[in-house]
């Protein structure tokens, strides 16, 4: 595949590696305590670890607050206690600075003749480091996806001059509502399909403001994550220049509210969408226009990567890296009620899972050939930005980064037979996760909702970007017997209706069985990498590639 510019810048062992090069392995697993190892990531450990992080008295891990100083706090215990060494010099600590911008919500979002309000049916914010941006009578324009893809011939802006206009743009990407068009990769979403990217390129296009139309299914999740995401403190990495590259206002209005701004303008919002379904779109909504300002209040702040590197016994400068990101929203003091966003399962799940395999880990009789590190990312949450800082300020050069493996919303639904790969084809390890997989009775499936665009929304995508191969996968969607099956029924819809909800807390009831099984899967997964002279590979087919 043809890539675009910007995206460059950004059984037996033998049956389960397939076609590939078997790895040389070093230091095979019946030479180490390995089996013991493995059997140490125990439910109780990964229930615990779950329990505490997502506790009140965390506070919903929100970075900067009290929340971020117990979380790192307990991580660096926890690292200490096994015996890590900090991996970021004599320190367990990567500062990351932030921007924190807090809009203030008594704002309204004027589009044609409607006046829209804050969180009800539209949402604006800014990225730039001011404390007041404004759009007056801007020329609202719809430029279908928004996307720019020389690789898929299909630029929505070709032609189109947006200087100091609003563009309205649809969220996913052109495939899909067409998965069988041939456009782009169909149902599943590429990265074009992110709001983060749109924002991006209307950026680059010099558009005034970008406003995102919600979906509920293209999006995969429903409008209350829109306006419980988009309130409250935002964060952005502090740039040198304040932003001011970024369109000066951001947001997302209501499908109800771009049907009423469609009709108005003598249009009919399906119609127009179904155009921009066909080929590279663009047109002017009737001379309607964008009035708003948004007042913030900005404040610079620091948060915290926490690293730790168990060092490896012969090639200790080759590192593989375990992810997951601590942070979650915090707690919203305009609530009635509960007002913690405990994150338990998003991602205290995740976090716990990097403890318990950190934990196996440490003990092994031997160290791995190579350094094995475990990074805990900050802002995940605000738009990846712990892990986007990270990757553009490694501690560890990206040359000597062999693979990363991402744990992020681990499966509390109890064991499954399949392992859902995210992104499923993307590079040769999972050549090592299919024969960890085997090795449980399991078999690789690609993910269930591929139009959700998982790969670029956790932090392996910004390691990904550099070059990094990257591995995210967890529990798929078959139970592993009738008892766990009628577990996954009841506790299915508490999961997904939590999502970034104030009820996403730690629950008794869970079945810890999942957790346990893919974080012994990805630990062997690490193990067999880190004890092997392999370097792992992107696929041709991939849109990443190692620099």
């Amino acid at each position: 595949m043809k890539k675009s510019l910007w995206a460059l810048s950004l059984v037996p062992l033998v049956m389960t590696l397939g076609c590939s090069e078997p790895y040389k392995q070093q230091d095979l697993p019946e030479k180490n305590n390995f089996d013991e190892a493995y059997a140490s990531i125990s439910t109780d450990l990964l229930s615990e670890h779950t329990r505490i992080l997502s506790s009140d008295e965390f506070e919903g891990r929100l970075p900067t607050t009290v929340g971020e100083t117990k979380t790192v706090d307990y991580l660096v215990s926890e690292f200490k206690k096994l015996g890590l060494q900090p991996g970021n010099g004599d320190s367990y600590l990567q500062p990351v600075n932030l921007l924190e911008i807090t809009a203030d919500p008594n704002v309204t979002l004027k589009l044609g003749s409607q006046e829209l309000n804050y969180k009800e049916n539209m949402v604006v914010a800014t990225k730039r480091e001011q404390t007041s941006v404004s759009l007056e009578n801007s020329e609202l324009v719809f430029v279908g996806y928004g996307v720019n893809a020389p690789e898929y011939e299909w630029n929505d802006y070709e032609g189109l001059d947006v200087t100091g206009k609003t563009v309205v743009i649809l969220v996913n990407d052109p495939g899909f509502e067409n998965p069988d068009s041939g456009k782009f990769q169909g149902k599943t979403m590429t990265y074009y399909g992110r709001w983060t990217y749109k924002y991006e390129e209307a950026s680059r296009q010099g558009a005034a403001g970008a406003l995102i139309v919600h979906e509920t299914a293209p999006a995969s999740y429903g409008w209350s994550v829109v306006a419980n995401s988009w309130s409250g403190p935002q964060y952005s990495l502090a740039s040198e220049d304040g932003n001011a590259g970024r369109v000066a206002v951001e947001g997302w209005i209501s499908l109800e509210a771009a049907e009423q701004l469609f009709k108005e303008a003598g249009q009919d919002f399906y119609a127009m969408k179904a155009k921009a379904q066909q080929g590279p779109f663009h047109q002017a909504l009737g001379g309607l226009t964008a009035s708003v300002t948004v007042n913030s209040e900005l404040e610079h702040s620091e948060s915290n990567n926490v690293i730790a590197t168990l060092p490896g016994s012969k090639v200790p400068e080759e590192h593989i890296i375990y992810t997951a990101h601590w942070d979650h929203l915090g707690k919203d003091e305009n609530l009635e009620g509960d007002q913690i966003y405990n994150g338990a399962h998003d991602n205290a799940t995740g976090t716990a899972s990097l403890l318990a395999v950190a934990k196996a880990f440490s003990e092994l009789n031997q160290a791995p050939a190579r350094s094995v590190t475990f990074l805990a990312v900050t802002a995940e949450e605000q738009g990846l930005l712990g892990s986007a800082y990270y990757a553009e300020h490694p501690v560890i050069p990206l040359d000597k980064t062999v693979a990363n493996l991402n744990m992020d919303a681990m499966n509390v639904l109890g064991r499954t037979k399949d392992v859902a790969v995210v992104g499923k084809g993307k590079s040769e390890l999972e050549n090592y996760l299919e024969k960890a997989a085997t090795r449980q009775g399991r078999t690789l499936t690609q993910e269930d909702r591929p139009e959700a665009g998982s790969y670029y929304r956790s932090d392996h995508f910004s390691l990904a970007k550099q070059g990094v191969p990257a591995l995210y996968a967890k529990g798929g969607t078959e139970p592993w017997d009738e008892q766990t099956a009628e577990y996954r029924k009841k506790t299915q819809v508490i999961t997904r209706g939590c999502y970034h909800q104030v009820c996403d807390q730690f629950r008794e009831s869970w079945d810890f069985s999942g957790v346990q099984q893919d974080s012994q899967m990805l630990f062997e997964v690490g193990y067999d990498i880190a004890t092997s002279d392999d370097w792992p590979k992107w696929n041709p087919s991939s849109e990443f590639q190692r620099k």
